[in-house]
Parts: structure tokens; sequence; C-alpha cells
């Protein structure tokens, strides 16, 4: 019998690609070349020292420019960026979260420039804090003050920009921190909340109002390849959607409770390891938030088959956009109602993950919302444990991993074989020239203007008004990024969050794991120490935090005494807490690609300390060229993703102690 079709084809979802590199007018170009290809919307990527607040020139920001995206300082570089794209035409994806309310500011004044009304803006700033002190780390106030830039952003855009989505709910990270599905919803949708309670509570949105504010709430989800679970996370995840804005805030209109969220699908899950076989694994985590027409999403981003190796280059981002072409225009998908209407087996599943999530949010609100669960550290040694037994499993090889953990026997890929040039390169020259343009801005600005600007912000922001406007006035007079930021940590402060580890639980049991703890014990007896000590170090602004978190743990249930002090630290503030805390090794974790600059400033401040005796260890994603530098640099070991089993990396760190002192 031959299946119904709809006679209303549905709508292809927004497509982009997740772009922003080296500087503004490359990133330029590479949106222009993306967008003739047939990208439907875009999605910028910023670097580091944008998303937490600091110019190129500042000392965090070192080796982090234009590295895992496009640095933003000035008004300057916001018009470079946009250069000859129409903005009132255009939907615009913007992955900022601290400093959301100072890019969403740039872009506005660009639009304005080019005769666009704020009410003609299409896009988002994903401006989700929360799970930026759970997972991502790009946090830089405390959550009091930061929830308030987000709902200041909210009631701004209700007012004056209706068709922008002012908060994009970040549930992304949290699956990447180690996230179940049941996590997953319940954390986001606590973290929604968080943000309504406070909008529908600050007065500056009248109740009557509260529809508009849900209808431009959208969420930013992760999908994996357990492609089922994933269809029956998004139809639970739309189903408890529909019922916290009926029930909590009064919202009547049935399409203003619809859930509206885009996806990108599970970058941290692809592998290094033969990564040809990432492309069937970005088609099948794409199904999971496409085949299910009635939660489908409506913007869709795909990672390139090479980010476990390094920053992807404009074919492979081309490659993962004509993927999504091909079951947009090629397939049959968007010619059917839902696939799943009445099927047991999914709805036993929708119903087994929204019960768990009702159950996980209750609990984070009976401990007083998202805001007391963060900095009580509860939401942090969730993920941490949740990702830790998840990291058992693989182990185990309960969990396979094709490539990785079984069938790891392989020809070589074509793909790879022309090594570096497989993916982007950023040229070293880019930072200079950074720095160097905003000390130039700076000197050739309106002086009085940009201080009186900032004069306002401060005041405004030790009190109670909305500082979107204040921002404007500062983006007007040519502030920069790091000025910005810089005053609001001068009222607000700056925050370090929990790192998860006091009560996170180590996923290896096993007897492998007891041998390598009685190594440990050996070696600091042979040493004539108590225990061996081991700096876990983060340094530069890379607050990508999982996998140092992971060894952490794992490090202190095989006997070492672990010292972590969370991200974002100088290589002076590591060199500092190895003198300080005697460590016997220090392992740096960085995933930003700055580690051929951070590394070697760790490695001399060790020397110049009288400390060149500590080893050190490295681990992220670093390509085989870059590990032989670090080596001929003196890096003891070099670890990347294909390492994955965390007992043998703590067997190679006592080695590497031993080896260090000369021991058998």
């Amino acid at each position: 019998m031959e299946q119904p079709r709809l006679a209303d084809r549905d709508r292809p979802w927004v497509m982009r690609t997740y772009a922003g590199h080296s500087h503004a007018a490359a990133t330029n170009a590479l949106f222009r070349r993306n967008l003739a290809k047939g990208q439907t919307g875009l999605s910028v990527a910023f670097d580091l020292p944008t998303q937490t607040g600091y110019d190129p020139d500042h000392e965090l920001a070192a080796g982090e420019v234009g590295r895992v995206g496009v640095p933003v300082a000035h008004l300057g570089d916001a018009r470079e960026l946009f250069d000859g794209i129409d903005l009132a035409a255009a939907n615009t994806s913007m992955t900022i979260n601290a400093t959301a309310m100072w890019l969403l500011a740039l872009y506005v004044t660009v639009a304005a420039e080019q005769g666009a009304s704020p009410e003609s803006l299409a896009g988002t700033t994903q401006n989700d804090i929360i799970k930026e002190y759970l997972s991502r780390g790009t946090y830089i106030f405390p959550p009091g003050p930061s929830l308030r830039l987000t709902t200041d952003v909210v009631a701004w855009t209700v007012a004056n920009a209706p068709a922008w989505n002012p908060v994009n709910i970040c549930s992304y990270h949290l699956q990447e921190a180690g996230a179940t599905p049941v996590q997953e919803v319940g954390f986001a949708l606590a973290t929604a909340v968080a943000v309504l309670d406070r909008v529908r509570d600050g007065g500056q949105v009248a109740p009557e109002r509260m529809g508009d504010v849900v209808q431009r709430v959208s969420f930013f989800v992760n999908s994996g390849v357990r492609f089922v679970e994933e269809t029956a996370k998004m139809r639970a995840f739309g189903r408890l959607w529909d019922e916290i804005t009926r029930d909590r805030y009064g919202v009547t209109d049935a399409k203003q409770r619809r859930l509206r969220y885009g996806v990108q699908v599970n970058s941290l899950g692809l592998t290094e390891s033969q990564p040809e076989n990432n492309i069937a694994r970005i088609v099948l985590e794409m199904l999971g938030v496409t085949l299910s027409r009635d939660a489908r999403a409506r913007a869709v981003q795909l990672p390139a088959w090479n980010e476990a190796l390094g920053l992807p280059r404009p074919w492979d981002q081309q490659w993962s956009l004509r993927l999504q072409q091909v079951l947009a225009y090629e397939s049959d998908l968007l010619e059917y109602p839902d696939l799943f209407a009445g099927s047991h087996v999914v709805e036993a599943l929708v119903d087994e993950i929204a019960d768990g999530a009702r159950r996980q949010l209750a609990e984070v609100l009976d401990l007083g919302g998202a805001v007391a669960a963060v900095e009580s550290g509860f939401l942090k040694s969730a993920l941490v444990g949740s990702l830790a037994e998840r990291r058992r499993r693989i182990e185990s090889g309960q969990d396979v991993i094709v490539g990785v953990n079984r069938y790891t026997e392989t020809e070589p890929s074509p793909l790879t074989a022309a090594g570096a040039q497989a993916i982007e390169q950023v040229d070293p020259a880019v930072e200079k020239a950074a720095i160097e343009a905003v000390q130039r801005w700076r000197s050739e600005r309106d002086a009085s203007a940009a201080a009186d600007a900032l004069d306002r912000l401060r005041a405004d922001a030790a009190g109670v008004r909305n500082l979107m406007p204040a921002t404007l006035e500062c983006v007007r007079a040519g502030v920069t990024t790091g000025e910005w930021a810089g005053v609001l940590r001068e009222v607000f402060g700056e925050y370090r969050a929990p790192t998860g580890l006091s009560s996170g639980v180590s996923g290896g049991g096993d007897g492998s794991l007891a041998r390598v703890r009685e190594r440990v014990h050996a070696t600091a007896r042979e040493l004539g120490r108590s225990a061996l000590r081991l700096l876990v170090g983060k340094p530069g602004l890379d607050g990508h935090s999982n996998g140092a978190e992971q060894i952490a743990v794992r490090a202190r249930d095989a006997g070492f005494e672990v010292v972590y002090q969370g991200i974002r630290l100088t290589p002076a503030q590591i060199v500092a807490a190895a003198a300080q805390e005697d460590v016997d090794l220090v392992g740096l974790s960085v995933l930003s690609g700055s580690h051929l600059n951070a590394v070697p400033a760790v490695l001399r401040g060790l020397a110049e300390a009288g400390l060149s005796d500590v080893p050190v260890v490295v681990g992220g994603i670093i390509p085989d060229q870059d590990a032989e530098v670090l080596r001929e640099a003196g890096v003891a070991r070099v670890f990347t993703p294909k390492d994955f089993a965390l007992t043998d990396i703590m067997d190679e760190l006592v080695t590497v102690v031993r080896q260090s002192r000369t021991l058998p």
C-alpha cells in the first residue's frame, strides 16, 4: 500500500556551518563562500579572547588570538566581519555567552550603519552563561551579575528587536561534559526556568508579554550517534517545554510554546583514529534531530570530519554542508508526516526520558534553582560523575567506538596523507597583526568619548538600569571588548567555578588500576615521599576542562595527590603552583590549538624557577608534527584523543616520574 504524502512539504531547516578564524577579513571571505554554496544562515565562531572579554594584547590572550574563532575587538572588526552581507536579510547565530550583550550591540550597530533597524534583524545570541560554569568555561562574572546581563538582553530585544532570539539555552556542552539524555534535558530546562523567572520577576517586561519572551527563547542541543535515543530525547524535550511554559508562565498560545531549537552534532565524539569514520557518525547524528517532523530542528550545523585533528578547512566545511543538502533535497524526508507517531517503542522511550528529566528538574529547583546548583557544585559534580561512567564503559569495551576500542586494524587514510595540510593552519603573524590593530584603534579614536561611555557603563552596572543602552554607547564611542568587560569586572568581580572533583567518582575500578596504584605508592616510597603529587594545569583561555577533570579524578584514584586549580591560568600561575605544591609532575591540558605557545612558556617558567627537573606532559588536540616540536622542547609525553584509556595514561605518568628521577 502506497504511503500517504503530505500536501505541504516541510520546509528545510536553516543550514549553517560554524565558522570563524584568523581575522575578520578572512572570516568574511569564508562567510561569503559558504553562502554562495547554499548555506542559508551564518554561525559565527569567536576566538577565546573575544569570548572571555580580553583584547588581543592582553597577557591571557597570548597564543589564543584567531585560534578557535574570529577575534572581534571593536566596531571596526565587526564592520569588516560583516562587510557586504545584508544583515537585514541574514539569519545570524553568534556562539557567545559572557560577552553576548557586547557582540549583539556591535551587530546592531553595524546593521544600523547599513540602514537596517533592530526590528528587522533575525538571529540568535547564545547568551547561556549557566552551562559555561559547568562545561565550556568561558564565563567571566559570578552567576548573579551574569544572569542580569542575560535578562537585560532579553528585555531589550523584546522591546527593540522582536525577531531576535536573545537567549539560546545550550545543552550541547552538557552532553559533551557527560550528561545523560535525562540530565541534558533536565539541566537545560532548569537553566531556562532560571532565565524566565528572572525576566518575569525583574519588572522590565510586562506580565502579559511573557508569551513574547517564551517564543523567542531557543535551545541549542547536541545530537549523539544513538539516533533513536536522540529522537526520543527531542520529543521529550518538546513535551516538557510545552508543559513548563503553559503551567509556570501561563502562556496560552501553543505556537509560542513550541520548542525551537538548533543543533550541532557531537564534535567531541569524533575520533582522531580512523577519522573517515566520522562522516558516518555525523550523518547518523543528523538523523536524530531531523527524522521526527514533530520534533525537527529548525537550524542545523555539522562539524567537519577532521575536527578531532585540528581546525577544518573550507573544503571540509563544504562537505558537511553537502551532507545536509543531500538529506534535505535528495531524500524524501520532508515529504511525510511524523514518522514516529503511534510508535510504542519511541513513545515508551520518550516517557522514560521525560519522567527522568522532570525528576532532575525538580531536584535542581529544590536546591534553589540552577544558580544555586552551580554555586554548590551539585551540577558540576553530577556531570563529572556521568562522564567518568561513560569513560568506564568505553575503556571496558562495553561501549564500542569503531576504530578506537574495537576494529583498530586499518589501512592508511588518504584523507590524512597530506599531514598538516589536512587541517587549516593559522598564520602565527595573525596575533601580531591583531595586537598592532587594536593598539592603533585605541590611539585613533576619540579618547574622551570612549572614557565617557565607560563611565556611564560603570555607573549603570553599579545600579539597576538595563545595560544594553550603555553598551551601545560604548560601541559607538570605539570602546574595545577588553575595556567593556574590564569595567564590568571592576563592578561585578570575577568568578572561579567549582571543579566538581571533590565528589567526582572514578570509572576505573578494575585490576589494572590497582596495579597502577601500587606502582604510584612504591615510587613515592622510593623517593621518600608520602605520595606523588601531580599538578593538572589549564594554561590560557581554553575552558574545555572535561578531559583535565577526568585525568584528575583518575589520578586521584590511582594514588596521586592531585593539584587542580581550574581553568584559565597564566604560565606564571602554573609555575608558582608547581613550586608551592612541590609537585613531581606537571600535566597541561590544551584543546584550543595554542599548545605551541602555552607549553613552551610553562617550560621556560619552570626552568627559571629552578624546576627544570620536574617533568611536563601535555594532552590535547595536537597534530603529530606539533607533538614532535613539543617533545624536542622538553615535554616528556604527548597524549591526544586517541589515548582513551585513562588507567594506561596513569601508568605512563608513573614511568615519566621514575625516568625523571633515574629510578629503574
